[in-house]
């Protein structure tokens, strides 16, 4: 069963103009919601803020007016942002139109091409979205967000239920890090 690619949609709001491309940074994370336009994979497993990129939507070397232009810059991860490159292919900017018409997540989390998206199947392929590390760092984002949501609620003594369901999530997200954490060892 598929599912949306994205729950949130990046929107651009920084109307402050810099010298450097680089000064964006904290706005461009704020306005993708710390997530990769690209993969929608939060920053957070990533290491944080300071392991993602600036991508050039428009690359600068091509289009240096557009080197310091808020509207042409994308907060990434640094792995598409390198596949990327200066490739001018079939991209679609994630803040002009919704992934979810391009994208879907199967239910094991791999980012699916709509087939008839050709920009979809172009940026699939060039930016290699089917590495596993976007599926498990997309089970790993559910597995949290639905601790968290149950976190909320284990302080009531009432919840029995809720606190083994607690112990169950844990448990996933416990088998789930160390099939990343192999992966990530495998690939060094």
């Amino acid at each position: 069963m598929a599912s949306n690619f994205r729950q949130i949609s990046p929107k651009r709001t920084c109307t402050k103009t810099y010298a450097s491309y680089r000064s964006y940074k904290p706005f461009l994370a704020s306005d993708f919601n710390s997530r990769c336009g690209y993969t929608d994979c939060p920053d957070f497993w990533f290491g944080g803020k300071n392991t993602f990129h600036i991508d050039h939507f428009k690359p600068f070397s091509k289009n240096p007016a557009l080197a310091t232009d808020y509207k042409n810059l994308v907060y990434c991860c640094s792995y598409v942002n390198i596949l990327k490159s200066n490739d001018e292919g079939d991209y679609i900017d994630p803040c002009d139109i919704d992934f979810n018409e391009h994208f879907e997540r199967d239910s094991d989390g791999s980012i699916i091409p709509k087939a008839g998206s050709k920009e979809a199947n172009y940026m699939f392929s060039k930016l290699q979205l089917n590495l596993s590390r976007y599926k498990f760092i997309w089970k790993l984002d559910e597995i949290w967000a639905r601790l968290l949501k149950l976190q909320d609620q284990i302080n009531d003594p009432k919840n029995l239920k809720i606190k083994n369901d607690l112990r169950i999530i844990h448990s996933e997200l416990a088998e789930e890090f160390t099939v990343y954490l192999k992966y990530l060892k495998a690939s060094q």
